[in-house]
This record gives C-alpha cells, structure tokens and sequence, in this order.
C-alpha cells in the first residue's frame, strides 16, 4: 500500500487535526496497524487471528476524525474491502447496505453503536466497537497489498432504484491521487480543512487521501459549520479548501452577514490560502463572480464522479473559466460521443466517456450494470458535454432521474419507490428543481388516493411527506418541495412525462431550509 508505504516516510509530521487532538503520521501507522489485528483476530474467531481478510467487506459507522482514518487504513492493511456508512442515514439505508454488501464484519464508534447492533444482530454480522484502536502487538503478520486488490465500496446512486456499490481497487485510488497531487500540485507543506461526508469520493479522495499521500495536514471538523470553517480559515493556516458549491453559499452568507472588521479577517484568511476548489455540482457563475469578490479567490471547478474519481479539472495556473470543468486530469482519457459511440466535433454536445487505471473495477454483484456501463473500454458516465475553446462544459444528465442536491447524487426512482409506500398516496412522480444554492432540489409530485377525501393537502403536506419520508430516506433525499396533483402529465405511451411535473412544481410548497 503506497499510502502506507510514504506514511513512514512522513514520521512524526502532523498527518490529523480533531476534535480527539493532533495525531502523527507516526501515530496514524500505529492505530490503523492495531485495527488490522483487531480484525484479522475477529476475522480468525480467536487470539490467532486470519492471515488476510481476503477483500471481505468490512462497513464502518464512525465519524469524521483519527479515529475514522485509523480503521480505514486497518480495513485496508488487514486486505479487506472498506464500505463507509453514512452518519446521517436512517436504519432503513443502512439495512440496505448491510443487506447487499454482505459484509464479514462491522465496526463501529461506541457513540454510534446503539444504530447498528440491531441490525447487525439480525443479519448475524459480527460487530466490534472501537472508540479508538488499541496499541498494536506486532502480530499478526499483516498481508501484503498489491494495487489489484478490492480496497473501496462507496455507494452511488444510479438510473436503477437503488444505490450499487461501486468498487475501487488500490490502484485506482492510487491513480486517482496521482493524478490529483500533479495537476493541484500537493506538497508537505499544505494544510486543508476537512468538511466534507467520508462516505462520499470527494471527501475521501481529493481531500483525505491526497493530502497523507503527500505528507500535508488535514484539520477535520465533524461536521461542517459556516462559522467554525470560516474560524479555521480566518487563522491563516490553511493552504487548501475543497467543498460543494453549497458549502461556498453559506459561507458567502455568513461573510456578508459577519461585523466589518470580522469579514475583514475572513478575507485576509481566504487571501493566503494558494487554492480553493469546488466540485460534486454545479458551480453557478454567479457564486464564481461573488466568491472571487468576497476573497480574492477564483474556486476552481472540476468534475468527477464515485466510479472515476476525478476526470476534468479547470488548471491551477491559467485560465479558469467560469461555468466549465476545464480538460482532462493528467493519466485520464475523457472522449464525448453521440448516441453510437461516435466522437463528436468540438462546440457539439456528446455524453461523457472515462477510461484510464483511475476508473472503478465493477458494480457490487451486478455484472450486467457493471457491463452496461461501459462501452469498447470507456466508462459511460450518462452526462452531457460540450467542447468551446479546448474547455469542457457540462449540460446535463442524459437521464432525469439522476438529481443533483448539494453536492449528492439522488435517484429520484428511490424516492419514488419509497413515497409510494405512504398509504394514501396513488401515484407520485420525484424531479430536481433549479435552486440557486443546493444545485436542484428533490420536488416531488402527489397524486392522493381517493380514500384520501378532504383531507388530503394535510395528511400529504410537505411536512407529513418528510416526517414520513425521513425514517426510510437520508436526509438529502428527503423531497423539499411537494404539489399535490389531480393525475401525473403523460404522453400518449402513457409515460410521465418529467418535464412537463418539473413545470407542474414550479412554485410548489417548498422548505427554504432543506435538511442535510
């Protein structure tokens, strides 16, 4: 492992920043050796312990801290496959991922135990807490990993009903890193603030690995506050920022509500900063307009998805256009093709095709997904592009059942699916919304049962559709905006038509606040 491998190299440099204390490179070698035995023994059912876990799945439901990247590390040394939990998701998500991962063991903070005993329980899972790894023994012997081997399964969200996993070798990582640390030029010396969900590619990719496979410093915050980042920023000790276009919006709120002599510390923290970057949606011009007025900064926008990692960037040095993702990162080879796999000619739109050793190994037990992903080598993203002027600008999803919300991918069949369970909802069908600050936001169009009488607008209101909907859904999919609709607009195939129910939801009851 080449993450481990320069881990020593680093010592006793400050690899973490949390709210458990500072913790070295050093440090994080001997915790995350500590979780490797702790489930090589589990894994063996006894003192002796297995020699390998053999890409067995191992999920974890832990925060953001030294604590989560010491079982990260140990999932990997110990040669399992890592599947991170999302903190925010409710028992009926988790279930799901326990269900189709089929994984061998789970762990857990203590904290956060009382969520997954249950399930786990029910599924015959073993279930080790760790609040922290214990020291290391020196034993076992810890498996050798070569870069073919499973390391990462994040889930992601497709035209299909429900999220796959997506599966990463420790090659593509590696080639994903790479990639990174040349075009955004890492070094020893950076420090970045880590705010983003670690069960999502951006947050444990171009943030968390990049950074300990250069040797910087990462200050992780739990979760992501307007004031306490712009705290973090405003101390000058920062050299990097990664975030959604979302997470730029409420900080751009909190700058120009903030006193005069605030903002001004603000801006003289975000001026020493040398790179600022902003990806997982949409970057409207206008918050590239008004971020480079508030602090000097113009974000750098790029694109990439769970299953390539990072495909375009705009450059550090040159031109960054606003309303493109720039070109291709170095070792990635992006091509835009028409409906038959044909190149199409610069300034024409064409779906967006990946292929190179940053590209994902398979879907989780879906051979036929996994081969339909792919075409003659190249991985078909589903998104539309056009070429101006060397620059790739994004147009869209080739499906409208992908919604875009703050930086997450959301099926919008999911929703669907889940909202057609409520008993007195006939039909519904689930959209994205432009919004200026969350990208889209998940709309959702109600048909009532007739049982439903009179009283439908209240037991069908937007509070009582999320009430109902947040035991079964994570929070971002969660729809913010509901019209109750007397039948769905179809076409003469009887198919819903979702343009025309994305024009029906247009000033639909809607929540200013979606919940994330």
């Amino acid at each position: 492992m080449e993450l481990v491998e320069r881990a020593r190299s680093w010592g006793e440099r400050t690899a973490l920043r949390t709210g458990e204390g500072a913790f070295s490179y050093a440090d994080l070698l001997r915790a995350s050796q500590a979780a490797a035995e702790a489930l090589l023994q589990a894994a063996g059912g006894g003192a002796g312990g297995a020699r390998d876990l053999e890409e067995a799945r191992v999920v974890y439901l832990v925060p953001p801290g030294f604590t989560y990247v010491a079982i990260q590390w140990g999932i990997w040394r110990a040669g399992g496959v890592a599947v991170p939990l999302a903190l925010s998701h409710p028992p009926a998500e988790l279930a799901y991922v326990l269900d189709d991962a089929q994984p061998a063991l789970a762990l857990v903070h203590p904290d956060l135990a009382a969520r997954l005993r249950p399930l786990c329980e029910a599924r015959g899972i073993p279930l080790l807490a760790l609040a922290r790894p214990a020291r290391a023994v020196g034993s076992p012997e810890l498996p050798a990993i070569g870069p073919g081997r499973r390391a990462l399964m994040i889930y992601t969200s497709g035209t299909t009903s429900r999220p796959k996993g997506a599966v990463l070798t420790h090659g593509n990582i590696e080639a994903q890193v790479r990639s990174l640390v040349l075009a955004w030029e890492w070094t020893t010396d950076d420090r970045i603030l880590s705010v983003l969900p670690l069960h999502h590619i951006h947050g444990v990719v171009n943030v968390l690995a990049s950074a300990l496979f250069s040797g910087a410093q990462v200050t992780v915050h739990e979760r992501f506050d307007p004031q306490d980042a712009w705290r973090a920023i405003a101390s000058g000790e920062l050299t990097l920022f990664m975030a959604v276009p979302t997470i730029y919006a409420r900080l751009l709120s909190a700058w120009e509500e903030a006193a005069p002599e605030v903002r001004a510390r603000m801006t003289a923290g975000a001026r020493r900063m040398r790179l600022m970057v902003s990806g997982s949606a949409a970057l409207p011009v206008t918050l590239f307009g008004r971020w480079r007025e508030a602090t000097g900064h113009e974000l750098l926008e790029r694109y990439g998805m769970t299953e390539v990692g990072m495909a375009l960037s705009n450059p550090l040095r040159g031109e960054r256009r606003p309303g493109t993702v720039g070109r291709p990162l170095p070792g990635v080879g992006v091509r835009l093709v028409d409906e038959a796999g044909r190149s199409v000619a610069e300034g024409q739109p064409g779906e967006i095709e990946v292929r190179g050793p940053n590209v994902f190994l398979e879907y989780w037990r879906r051979p036929e997904a996994t081969r339909a992903a792919f075409r003659d080598g190249w991985f078909r993203t589903g998104d539309l592009a056009v070429v101006e002027g060397g620059y790739y600008r994004i147009l869209g999803r080739q499906s409208v059942d992908i919604i875009k919300t703050g930086g997450f991918k959301v099926s919008a069949l999911e929703v669907e699916e889940v909202l057609s369970e409520h008993p007195l909802v006939a039909e519904c069908a689930v959209v994205g919304v432009p919004d200026p600050e969350w990208g889209e936001r998940v709309a959702a169009a109600i048909v009532p049962r007739p049982e439903a009488g009179p009283d439908a607008p209240l037991a069908l209101s937007l509070e009582a559709l999320r009430a109902f909907a947040r035991e079964r859904l994570a929070p971002y999919k969660i729809p913010t905006v509901v019209r109750l609709l007397p039948e769905l607009p179809r076409n003469a195939m009887g198919k819903v038509v979702k343009p025309d129910v994305r024009a029906a939801l247009a000033g639909a009851e809607g929540d200013p606040r979606p919940v994330r």
